[in-house]
């Protein structure tokens, strides 16, 4: 197996470190089903306070906390509005469509971030023909389109127009620590537009599984029901929640460290001859980069890549990559890459 010492390929190649190895050591455990486990109680406590929400329930995956969701919030039939590259229109297995039995309707956006226009023009006239515009999901950061944070403004005008037409809001926020680190929001101001909203622990905050969904009492109460459906039950679960724990009184803080490593590796790739890329539009803990300019295919310059250790991940385009810093990226792993970059490149 090929080891990437700089593995920049996502921030869910990180491992616990020490410290969380410690907590999961020493963590209270019992049955979380019953409801019974300290330590899943507390880091559910922990999520609905940080995003001013009632409630909150662990879960093994930010997938399921996006399926759990759109099942609870629509009917067979209904539509969602998304935009076209978000995590549940590209790699969730068609969830939406198998779980909630509900469409998706694509916004096109540059950034990730659409307007309460495109929202007010996607909304489906109230016809039998039509499906029925039911939900408007939102991710913060956005991923694919190179982890832009969302404008709190920008939410909110979203969000009006959708309550002024009855839908209800979802919000992805696998990397919603990421924005409020860069942003300096605090988590309850993104999530108070949302009827439902969750964050990741396996990606910048560095746990080695989870996702904690939250949202109103009768929200989180029919969410259990649908965790123990869907496969989601786990028992002594205290066990993968301490380390949830312990990344939030830990992680959230540092994950302006990334930042930083993102931005200058995004600097340096832009004086590398044949990559193209805008150090300015970096704001969180991803580079989006063009090889085009470079004379190698995609798959040719990651597999030259691979004897210096690094790593990158391809992007839906061809010629397009992404790097994402995270936790377990060394503090010379910037300088490494990009000296990495430039013997490829100029091979």
């Amino acid at each position: 197996m090929i080891e990437f010492p700089v593995d920049f390929y996502s921030d869910t190649q990180t491992r616990p470190t020490a410290g969380m190895r410690e907590a999961i050591a020493c963590a209270e455990v019992a049955d979380e089903q019953k409801r019974e486990d300290p330590s899943v109680n507390r880091l559910q406590e922990m999520v609905a306070e940080l995003t001013g929400m009632e409630a909150a329930l662990f879960l093994p995956t930010g997938t399921m906390c996006n399926l759990i969701s759109y099942t609870i919030h629509c009917r067979p039939g209904d539509e969602i509005i998304i935009e076209e590259s978000c995590h549940p229109a590209q790699f969730e297995g068609g969830g939406a469509a198998v779980h909630a039995r509900a469409s998706l309707l694509l916004l096109k956006t540059e950034t990730g971030i659409f307007s309460p226009d495109q929202v007010e023009q996607a909304i489906r006239p109230d016809d039998a023909h039509f499906a029925k515009t039911r939900l408007v999901s939102v991710e913060n950061t956005h991923n694919i389109k190179g982890g832009h944070v969302w404008p709190l403004e920008s939410m909110r005008l979203v969000a009006e127009c959708a309550r002024r037409h009855g839908l209800l809001l979802h919000l992805d926020g696998a990397r919603l620590l990421n924005a409020v680190v860069a942003s300096g929001t605090p988590a309850h101001e993104y999530c108070r537009f949302f009827d439902s909203c969750w964050i990741d622990l396996s990606k910048g905050l560095g746990c080695p599984m989870g996702a904690v969904l939250a949202g109103p009492h009768a929200f989180i109460d029919q969410a259990w029901r649908y965790k123990l459906l869907f496969g989601g039950a786990m028992r002594q679960a205290g066990i993968v929640a301490a380390a949830g724990v312990y990344a939030l009184e830990n992680h959230v803080e540092r994950l302006a460290e990334d930042h930083a490593k993102a931005k200058k590796l995004a600097e340096g790739l832009a004086r590398i001859e044949g990559i193209d890329v805008d150090p300015t539009d970096v704001e969180t803990n991803m580079v989006i980069f063009d090889i085009a300019g470079a004379g190698l295919s995609r798959d040719e310059f990651l597999r030259r890549l691979e004897p210096h250790g690094v790593r990158f991940s391809a992007m839906l385009r061809p010629t397009v990559l992404r790097a994402v810093s995270h936790l377990d990226i060394p503090d010379d792993g910037v300088a490494r890459a990009l000296a990495a970059v430039g013997a490829v490149v100029g091979t």
